[in-house]
């Protein structure tokens, strides 16, 4: 109860503050991430700087709280000519880890056609393309786009991207290396990196010395052919890399089909967005004996969530109180006498307030309330706030 009476006079108190006029509501349709920005934004210029971050404050439910910058990405680009970019991005997290989220080049081929190669996001869902704080609701992303995406998912490969105007169409296509499933133990054996609460998240290689004996292959449309929305269909397909020295032992390797749909949309002062993600691993059973793991032969998860600006159009300010309901199982089906683990089938419901106080700076409070299907593990709810910028 004090928790919940804590976020109602934050609600109250956003709304007697916020008098100030909002910035212009982010069409789906033209919306940009940060490597975006970097490649259109540099006019003449040769280096293009940026940033976002955000730092948070978490309490679950009879515990005491966290406060953590949560993490710093420092963003630079550089033109070499009208055709040839470079982007990166250089993450920052928990003030003490440090990462880059991407580095690549950009070669124009023509107006609506470029080839990329480096280190990129691999297109799946919404956030994990567009997960600068200011360009979603509340403070943690959706765990959706934790659990099964999984975000921030970034690998090395090439690929190219444009659009179809006439038609309304974005388009990507890449080969990627992908996910390290297992590496030798030492003993003759192998260990693994995947496992039943997170499923793919721990083989992400963030091109750190990665393994790549399999290229997999991943590709996005975008449709935004209708005023204030835009659709969006992923699919990811391939194997998981193991080093030259397993990689023909059994399980050393499982097999990957991901595909996800998205939307968003926007209308005056409301906005909504969902998504739905699968995946369906091959070759689970031969993985988890080898390894000792419980991942399951499929991961699904969607979300569906609506927010709506308090403030009026003319403000330049924007205050949006949002809700968004989750479910996403890390079990949805196992093979062999793997049991499904009813606590990897989970469902959050969060709801809250986003104050964009000036373009590119946001206050967010929200309340996550939060479940699983175990009949004898219950998960705290928790309580956020957070700050976040992006420049």
């Amino acid at each position: 109860m004090k928790n919940i009476a804590l976020l109602a006079l934050l609600i109250i108190s956003g709304i007697t503050l916020a008098q100030t006029a909002q910035d212009s509501v982010n069409n789906p349709q033209n919306q940009m991430n940060a490597a975006q920005t970097l490649l259109s934004g540099n006019f003449g210029n040769k280096v293009t700087i940026g940033a976002y971050g955000q730092i948070d404050y978490n309490q679950p439910e009879g515990d005491n709280g966290t406060l953590d910058v949560h993490r710093l990405v420092l963003l630079l680009g550089y033109k070499f000519n009208d055709k040839t970019q470079f982007v990166s991005e250089i993450e920052i997290e928990h003030v003490e880890e440090i990462f880059v989220e991407q580095a690549f080049i950009n070669y124009a081929v023509g107006d609506n056609i470029s080839l990329r190669g480096g280190l990129m996001l691999v297109p799946m869902g919404i956030i994990n393309e567009y997960h600068e704080p200011t360009t979603y609701n509340g403070v943690e992303r959706p765990a959706v786009d934790n659990a099964i995406v999984p975000t921030t998912w970034r690998e090395l490969g090439v690929g190219v991207t444009g659009r179809f105007p006439n038609a309304s169409l974005g388009y990507q296509v890449y080969v990627f290396n992908g996910f390290k499933s297992t590496q030798a133990d030492g003993e003759g054996g192998i260990s693994g990196f995947l496992k039943g609460s997170n499923g793919l998240r721990s083989g992400r290689q963030k091109g750190i010395e990665s393994t790549v004996d399999s290229p997999t292959l991943s590709t996005k449309i975008d449709y935004y052919g209708l005023p204030g929305l835009r659709l969006g269909l992923s699919g990811y397909f391939g194997k998981t890399q193991a080093a030259d020295d397993i990689e023909e032992m059994e399980g050393a390797n499982i097999g990957i089909a991901m595909v996800g749909f998205d939307a968003r949309y926007a209308f005056r002062r409301f906005t909504a967005r969902g998504q739905f993600i699968y995946a369906s691993l091959s070759d689970t059973e031969a993985y988890n004996n080898a390894t000792d793991k419980d991942l399951g032969s499929a991961l699904q998860g969607f979300y569906v969530e609506g927010a709506y600006n308090l403030l009026p159009l003319t403000a330049q300010q924007k205050l949006y109180a949002f809700a968004r309901f989750e479910q996403y199982d890390t079990h949805a089906a196992t093979d062999g006498s793997l049991q499904r683990n009813d606590a990897f089938n989970r469902q959050d419901i969060t709801t809250g307030l986003s104050y964009h106080i000036a373009p590119g700076v946001v206050v967010k409070g929200d309340y996550q309330f939060r479940e699983n299907a175990a009949d004898n593990l219950e998960v705290a709810n928790q309580l956020n706030f957070g700050i976040g910028v992006w420049f």
